[in-house]
């Protein structure tokens, strides 16, 4: 328990730890009904990342829990098995970082079938690419 603390609280995972507690409390509002799941969507076009079709705050939610995981099990795993040399340093910090983009692409293939939940965000995606209007 005491490496899994570390390695959430150690840098550069305190970033996606970080933005993970802002996930859980944004959802925990919008379960008391403080916040609406589309609150973000007149800020933001996903599509130029892959993520369109589905509201900003899921993507974006998915996104922040697989960076999350990938992050901390990728810090875990270079704990229990330590490079040598001085490729160990550089190891710490760029495997994390790659999580991320690993994250994102995994985040571009899992949003594709939620694409059938959210009817009203592919319309909104497909009349904003044909008409140009927002």
């Amino acid at each position: 328990m005491r490496a899994l603390v570390e390695a959430a609280t150690g840098f550069p995972v305190i970033l996606c730890t970080t933005a993970l507690i802002v996930v859980v409390v944004f959802w925990l509002l919008v379960a008391a009904g403080a916040a609406a799941v589309n609150s973000f969507d007149a800020d933001i076009d996903l599509g130029a990342l892959g993520m369109d079709g589905v509201p900003v705050a899921v993507a974006m939610s998915l996104l922040t829990a697989l960076a999350w995981l990938l992050g901390v099990g990728s810090t875990l795993a270079l704990a229990v098995l330590p490079p040598t040399g001085a490729a160990a340093g550089v190891l710490r910090l760029v495997v994390p970082v790659a999580g991320l983009f690993a994250a994102w692409r995994l985040t571009c293939l899992f949003v594709r079938p939620l694409h059938r939940l959210f009817p009203d965000e592919s319309a909104a995606a497909r009349r904003t690419a044909h008409d140009g209007a927002p």
